[in-house]
């Protein structure tokens, strides 16, 4: 069993990818990611435990099964698959066929540091894809799958298998697994702080009079 257990998932759905990357701001942590977001409309929050997928260019490793099989057979119900293409949009790296086999295993979605395609099939199944752009192009004799459940890297940040992602309207956030409850308890106060500060607002405080209240430019101190 990982780190995320059904209490601590509860309350990670209850704050934002925001209210996380502001909290692995102020305990000096990197997990943010900038360009990764949700392929479509509608497409469902992702919370889960990380298991990761290293490309590289076709001819550069020898590969017996296609991209993604061997993560979807690893995945527990509730994981996350993060895929490491190092940013290409040139090519594609998930589609319909893995979407199908990971909405059966109970995969709770994907990250791609790259692009992928078939989303209408994506979203007959209801199963939420993150990514950088869409693309026609498959990945057969472009890119091959190096090695699954490894230390990767998504736009800069570290992602080991097992780290706790996490995607939603915003973007995506990386939190590493041994500060998950750091990071958690950090997000839920810093959401509290939000909250008041614009019930404060709505109440007729000005904005002036919020900022000196709150120390609204320091608050992640």
């Amino acid at each position: 069993m990982g780190v995320l257990t059904k209490e601590l998932r509860e309350r990670l759905n209850k704050v934002s990818t925001t209210n996380v990357s502001d909290a692995l701001d102020a305990l000096g942590l990197k997990g943010s990611t900038y360009g990764i977001k949700r392929m479509y409309e509608g497409c469902k929050k992702i919370i889960g435990e990380a298991v990761t997928i290293k490309l590289v260019a076709a001819g550069l490793t020898k590969s017996t099964t296609h991209i993604g099989v061997n993560a979807i057979e690893l995945a527990k119900e509730g994981d996350v698959i993060v895929i490491d293409n190092g940013g290409r949009i040139d090519v594609n790296c998930w589609g319909g066929v893995l979407s199908t086999g990971a909405k059966y295993k109970g995969v709770s979605g994907v990250v791609i540091d790259g692009a992928c395609r078939d989303l209408d099939d994506c979203i007959e199944l209801d199963f939420p894809v993150y990514a950088r752009s869409t693309i026609c192009a498959t990945a057969r004799g472009r890119v091959m799958e190096e090695a699954t459940n490894v230390i990767i890297s998504c736009h800069g940040v570290q992602v080991r298998p097992g780290d706790v992602v996490m995607g939603d309207i915003n973007g995506v956030v990386f939190i590493p697994q041994e500060r998950l409850e750091d990071v958690i308890a950090k997000a839920e106060e810093l959401q509290a702080k939000e909250i008041a500060m614009c019930n404060d607002i709505k109440s007729g405080m000005s904005m002036k009079e919020v900022d000196k209240k709150y120390n609204y430019e320091n608050m992640l101190k």
